[in-house]
């Protein structure tokens, strides 16, 4: 099964939406990717599990999780979520650490969008291409495009 995940800053702008869901499409369609793992921190992550929901109903060989890296209290229901196995353990310090580590150690390929150096999104694009990940960066396609 091939798997992608998502790393991305999270003040993205709405209009990377139209992309996110162009690089889905291609990766479902031309490379068989039928399984995504998304984060739920910030708008970036907010618009790839809209999209995500979305392209279920096109393409209903996909799944998606969103994989979580706190345990939920009662009153926050999240669709589609996951824990990561092991995150229990792990100090709330290092959980979102330990949960990105844990979707690219799962997926093939990483959509990131990243305008930075620095912070999560950038740390862990550099992450996914150090672990030989397919790495498709939104923000050189959208330059390209417009």
């Amino acid at each position: 099964m091939k798997t992608c995940t998502f790393f991305g800053h999270k003040n993205a702008p709405q209009d990377l939406k139209i992309a996110i869901k162009e690089k889905i499409s291609e990766l479902i369609g031309e490379h068989g990717v039928i399984m995504f793992y998304v984060g739920n921190h910030g708008q970036f992550d907010s618009m790839v599990r809209s999209i995500l929901k979305e392209l279920k109903a096109v393409y209903p060989q996909i799944d998606y999780s969103v994989v979580l890296a706190y345990l939920p209290n009662k009153d926050t229901v999240i669709e589609n979520s996951i824990l990561p196995e092991g995150i229990e353990l792990c100090h709330p310090k290092f959980a979102i650490d330990y949960r990105n580590r844990w979707m690219v150690e799962r997926s093939e390929c990483v959509i990131t969008y990243v305008t930075r150096s620095r912070g999560g999104a950038a740390k862990y694009k550099k992450f996914a291409q150090n672990r030989g990940k397919t790495v498709y960066e939104l923000n050189e396609i959208k330059k390209v495009n417009e």
